[in-house]
């Protein structure tokens, strides 16, 4: 794997993600408690062997930069192994910002020259997989591919959000299907790919010269543009995998970890999941505590009842305060009194005593976005602050920063959304 470079794809806004990707990129975003989505990219090229790493990123950097450092939880911080932060700058005509992921890395081609791999191994920054890299590098030198692509079968009613892949008996690709309203195939592209490199630049550089024709994307271009003059595979990915871009999936995914056997181990010795962060202390459970099929981070200060749900490190919940089917991040403050039910708590949230998060009709979705919030599940943004008594709908969206905004409201009926008035300077931290 020492001739293999991997370039991870971590720019993206993702905005179907709400306002939890409202001020930080994608990748970023917390995950199973005490983890980011980056983690898994990067805890895989590290059990991979795999010792060049690029991230490429681009919107909202700030907390994915100090989030990934040097490398130094995956071990690629040595003399052998390195990762290097990539972003778009101006001030040279050959560069701008990123216009989509095969532009992202036709930018950067000069790590590329630079890194003497054989292989380049595209990847998405932002999903949820533990797996070894090692088995799809052989599969694509066994098949003597150009490219190979990693598909992943997912029910015929869920294929048309993702690219769809028609393989013959070989495992070569024949067809591409971009959304499709009836897709062909229930194979679809996991945005994980193996190239070889001069084919690589080679498609780059074609597609970098079709201009305004192109949307500059591996699924939407390069791939399509390749399978017929080139020998494209799709190697079949057979474990658990989830892309999280929405708040649905985000949820969902989240609730796979509380299965009684969970699909993804995050303690698997053969695929360990790595993270930065200082070391914490235990978490704390009060005389009164009662919690049941959630998983609790270290620093948590659980005093009253928890069910089915997963808590960041520093949360506290008060003595009388329930949570349900939910996710609260890091620093939350659940009062006395108060009930969150299905619902997604941003960092450093005060909810005040007695209120109710995540209360009405589920089948009432959200306003403003209707296209993403429609599942019954609400979303608070980083450091609201959620007055005493207060009762929040279903499908409710409350942006970053929200605090005087809430104070002469009693209620927020299913399907509203509040944002700030203004921004305030520290959410950006």
């Amino acid at each position: 794997m020492i001739n293999v470079l991997a370039m991870i794809l971590a720019g993206g806004q993702g905005d179907r993600l709400s306002v939890l990707s409202e001020q930080r990129a994608k990748p970023a975003v917390v995950f199973g408690g005490q983890y980011r989505i980056i983690d898994f990219a990067l805890s895989n090229v590290a059990n991979s062997g795999i010792t060049k790493t690029a991230v490429l990123t681009q919107y909202r950097p700030r907390s994915l930069i100090s989030h990934v450092g040097a490398g130094r939880p995956w071990g690629l911080d040595s003399l052998d192994s390195s990762v290097q932060m990539l972003q778009p700058y101006l001030g040279r005509a050959d560069m701008d910002w990123y216009s989509g992921t095969a532009d992202a890395v036709y930018q950067n081609l000069y790590v590329i020259e630079e890194s003497r791999a054989s292989e380049v191994l595209v990847l998405a920054g932002d999903h949820i997989y533990l797996t070894n890299y090692r088995n799809m590098v052989a599969y694509h030198r066994s098949q003597q591919a150009d490219a190979t692509v990693a598909v992943y079968s997912v029910p015929r009613e869920e294929a048309h959000r993702f690219g769809v892949l028609d393989l013959d008996q070989n495992g070569r690709i024949v067809d591409f299907q971009e959304k499709p309203r009836e897709p062909r195939s229930p194979w679809v592209s996991m945005g994980v790919y193996v190239f070889n490199k001069d084919v690589l630049v080679e498609q780059l550089q074609a597609d970098a010269d079709a201009g305004e024709a192109s949307k500059h994307d591996f699924g939407r271009d390069i791939i399509p543009r390749m399978f017929a003059s080139h020998r494209v595979f799709g190697y079949q990915y057979q474990a658990y995998w989830r892309d999280v871009g929405t708040i649905d999936s985000y949820w969902s995914a989240h609730m796979d970890l509380l299965a009684p056997n969970p699909p993804l181990n995050l303690d698997d010795p053969d695929a360990r999941l790595r993270t930065a962060g200082a070391i914490l202390p235990p978490a704390r459970f009060g005389a009164r505590a009662d919690v049941s099929n959630s998983l609790i981070s270290p620093a948590a200060s659980i005093h009253g009842k928890v069910v089915r749900s997963v808590i960041s490190p520093g949360v506290v919940i008060e003595d009388g305060a329930e949570v349900r089917d939910s996710i609260i991040q890091h620093r939350c403050v659940i009062r006395s009194g108060s009930v969150i039910d299905r619902s997604i708590l941003d960092k450093e949230v005060s909810v005040g005593r007695g209120s109710m998060i995540g209360d009405g009709d589920g089948n009432v979705a959200n306003f403003e976005r209707p296209d993403i919030i429609n599942t019954g599940i609400s979303i608070i943004g980083k450091r609201v602050v959620v007055p005493s008594g207060m009762r929040v709908g279903r499908n409710v969206v409350i942006g970053p920063g929200v605090h005087d905004e809430l104070l002469d409201r009693i209620a927020l009926e299913s399907g509203a959304s509040v944002h700030p008035t203004q921004m305030p300077l520290h959410l950006f931290v």
